[in-house]
């Protein structure tokens, strides 16, 4: 156990019912580096997601975020974590600024400073000129821009984002690539889960293999081919897909 690691998630063990969604999951996250998840649907990575955002709490097991518990202090913790769902958490007839706005407001920002933020994550994500039109005029990819812009408005230090890209147009994925690499340039810690194999591998710096709750890999791409015997992470997903 690395006791110098950024987050720490320990022995967590999550189930719905008599389901296990995670068994015993151990991963190690350094600080400043882009952390993927992968596995096929129902791997659990969603779950995981989940735990680390504070949404929900694992049933045994720890997280910790430089040796503090999120699952005895979660509300110290949250304050740092910016979270992007797999769904859209937009209102469609109010504009870009103003859900921005309702945002800024819950996570405490006012005044000048919210207005300067509000703006600061509208232009970097694209949508500067769009900050007046009603959200219910944007397109799939814009809307998931503006739920990242969201959760960036208190300059978080954890990004945690789950299937960021889902769906989205190439302009999207472009930006939300370019907006990852500027992020961890600036030290934030990023944890994203993806079906886009291609930009898993060229984003992440590690990943973790998961497969029905249990982790079954996890360092670069390059330890984890070599280690399964695989040619590239898509063929080793396939198999997964296969053993299902």
């Amino acid at each position: 156990m690395n006791t110098n690691s950024f987050i720490s998630v320990r022995e967590v063990t999550k189930r719905y019912r008599k389901r296990v969604a995670l068994d015993r999951v151990s991963i190690e996250i350094n600080k400043g580096e882009v952390f993927g998840l992968i596995g096929p649907n129902g791997a659990g990575k969603s779950t995981f997601i989940s735990l680390l955002a504070t949404i929900n709490r694992p049933d045994s097991g720890d997280i910790l975020v430089e040796g503090k518990s999120i699952v005895k202090m979660p509300g110290k913790i949250r304050s740092r974590i910016g979270y992007v769902p797999q769904e859209i958490a937009l209102y469609p007839m109010l504009s870009a600024y103003e859900n921005l706005d309702l945002w800024a407001g819950i996570y405490g920002l006012k005044g000048q400073q919210k207005n300067q933020r509000i703006r600061a994550v509208l232009e970097y994500l694209r949508l500067g000129d769009r900050a007046g039109d009603k959200v219910a005029t944007f397109s799939g990819g814009m809307k998931r821009r503006l739920n990242i812009a969201a959760s960036l408005l208190h300059k978080p230090d954890i990004l945690i984002m789950d299937e960021p890209t889902a769906g989205v147009d190439i302009l999207s994925r472009t930006t939300v690539a370019d907006m990852i690499r500027s992020l961890k340039a600036n030290g934030c810690t990023i944890i994203i889960t993806s079906h886009y194999i291609d930009e898993l591998e060229l984003l992440c710096d590690r990943l973790a293999i998961l497969n029905k709750g249990v982790l079954l890999h996890t360092g670069n791409l390059e330890s984890i081919l070599e280690k399964t015997g695989k040619e590239s992470l898509e063929a080793l997903m396939l198999n997964l897909e296969e053993m299902r």
